[in-house]
């Protein structure tokens, strides 16, 4: 099977030493990006750890994809110990990164330790530097940015970065590069920031592909469809459902209090395009499906808003003026946070105070939230952990913040929240996908578990590879067992492997069956819940057994 090369590279920022290890054994069973992260934070990070402390780990990864110049395979994937789930969490960033890591000549970078100083790592295929940089202390990502290129001749696109909210240890503070892509969800950008990690860059020249062989076609025929398709997410991105997903089924509304916004058209994907001024793209992709805009008026540029975005800062909150929505997505991108759950959190306040519709102090609030300043210090803890001071209900699971997708309404998206590891996070099965098209019946939990574990193998599969998810048209079945030189049911095998162990892990931190809930009624979700670990094989607590793990554990590791 196909799998990612080089040796991880460990950074140990408290001794200020890298070590590079050879993982080849690792590689070939978990072929790189998230599996390969997984496994090597369920061997390496004790279960005990604090997501804070010193002890975590956070791991930056690649897969073999990432060596070739295939159209949606511009993306890395970033594992560690959530400070907002305390779970293990996966996350994965698109932009221009990936093949700039890949020039260092390593599979993956592990962080581990905690440095006295602010820190930006310099990464290499000579080496490893330290440079503390006390003076970007509170710096914006923006800014941090400027200062790389400013003292090292090295663009956003060289770097993954925090801002102040990472700093802060703003629980889903998120992780940057390309100054607007987001390793997002989880607050891995937060362990960074107990790590005193700023920043860390990569350069290098090792050429790509040179130990990977990638079959052409199918590279240069998905490439190719990708560059003249005529999908509408190449020019609206995600928003292009918006109102669809609006009228069919349900966009929620003021803190979840409603399941459809009457001002959606203000903000769906037409207003969004009106905004769109030039394409982009991610590293080697002709799909070009993201969306830098801009409002003439007030002269705000940003990239985005995506739909989960639209929806956080947009319905949720009761906001329905596009460019406000943009200044939302601004600033979580300038500050450093995950636009779902700072979103979400915002929205939960606005529901506190009665005031829904309020875009200026929807924006003072998230700023609030990033320094940590008054009511911001405790929205900063996240929803699961302020709703009881706010007087609202809890709508997270794990305690991660709801997605848009609307599990009330689409059940399989809504069974996938309940049993995921990451928590309410649309993209761990993406099961909506099949319910809007029609293709599984939206009503009723009972029978979809054998679906919802194929789409959880696959995304874990996919974030291994590392494909986008947005390739799904493209980089089908069929093509992936080309790519990989594996039957898909192996390919799957690996995905298996990775939320096997994500689930290990968790349940030695104290999770089980009991967190595997939901904060509204489902039919039959206990049912179906029980029939998801039947099909995972399982206890009927939610637990990984001796010989599940054995399976997902290579007997020679």
């Amino acid at each position: 099977m196909l799998h990612a090369t080089g040796p991880l590279l460990t950074v140990d920022v408290g001794e200020r030493a890298a070590t590079a290890t050879t993982i080849d054994e690792t590689l070939e069973t978990y072929v790189g990006g998230r599996a390969l992260a997984t496994a090597l934070a369920h061997d390496r990070i004790p279960f005990d750890a604090d997501p804070f402390g010193s002890e975590n780990r956070a791991y930056l990864t690649t897969g073999p994809l990432q060596q070739s110049g295939m159209s949606f395979t511009g993306r890395l994937n970033m594992t560690g110990l959530s400070p907002l789930t305390d779970g293990l969490v996966s996350t994965n960033a698109g932009g221009y990164l990936s093949r700039n890591l890949v020039a260092t000549g390593i599979s993956g970078l592990e962080i581990v330790g905690e440095s006295d100083d602010l820190l930006i790592v310099h990464v290499t295929d000579e080496g490893v530097e330290f440079e503390p940089v006390p003076e970007l202390e509170g710096a914006t990502v923006p800014e941090t940015s400027d200062y790389v290129a400013t003292h090292h001749d090295l663009g956003p696109e060289h770097c993954i970065a925090i801002g102040p909210a990472g700093e802060n240890l703003v629980r889903f503070a998120s992780v940057m590069t390309f100054d607007s892509r987001a390793f997002g969800r989880g607050g891995l950008g937060a362990v960074l920031g107990s790590k005193n990690v700023k920043c860390v860059t990569f350069d290098g020249d090792v050429e790509p592909g040179l130990e990977v062989e990638i079959p052409d076609p199918p590279e240069s025929a998905v490439h190719r469809e990708a560059a003249t398709s005529d999908d509408l997410m190449r020019r609206q991105g995600t928003t292009g459902g918006t109102e669809f997903i609006n009228d069919n089924f349900s966009l929620p509304t003021r803190y979840f209090a409603e399941y459809e916004f009457e001002a959606v058209a203000s903000i769906g994907g037409d207003a969004v395009e009106n905004k769109k001024y030039k394409k982009g793209a991610c590293s080697a992709c002709a799909y070009a499906c993201k969306l830098p805009t801009r409002d003439d008026e007030s002269g705000l540029e940003t990239e985005g808003p995506e739909f989960e975005t639209v929806y956080s800062f947009g319905s949720l909150q009761g906001v329905g003026d596009i460019v406000d929505v943009m200044k939302g997505n601004e600033l979580c991108d300038v500050l450093g946070m995950d636009t779902i759950s700072a979103g979400v959190t915002v929205a939960a306040y606005l529901a506190s105070e009665d005031a829904f519709g309020d875009a200026e102090l929807a924006h003072e609030i998230t700023e609030k939230i990033a320094y940590r300043e008054g009511i911001g210090d405790l929205l900063a803890e996240g929803v699961d952990r302020a709703h009881e001071d706010l007087g609202v209900e809890n709508y997270t699971v794990k305690g991660m913040e709801f997605a848009a997708h609307d599990g009330r309404v689409i059940h399989g998206q809504g069974l996938s929240y309940a049993v995921a590891n990451r928590g309410a996070d649309h993209m761990y099965s993406s099961m909506l996908s099949l319910e809007y098209r029609g293709e599984l019946d939206p009503e009723g939990t009972l029978g979809k578990a054998d679906t919802l574990v194929e789409r959880e193998n696959h995304a874990a599969f996919r974030d291994s590879g590392i494909v986008c998810a947005f390739g799904s048209d493209y980089v089908t079945a069929e093509r992936l067992e080309t790519l990989f030189d594996a039957d898909y049911d192996d390919l799957l095998e690996v995905g298996a492997k990775t939320v096997t162990l994500e689930r290990h892990f968790n349940n030695e931190r104290g999770f089980d069956g009991a967190d595997d809930d939901l904060p509204y009624d489902l039919p039959d979700l206990e049912t179906a819940i029980r029939e998801y670990y039947d099909a995972r094989g399982w206890t009927d607590d939610g637990t990984v057994p001796a010989a599940a793990l054995e399976s997902a554990v290579p007997a020679d590791d």
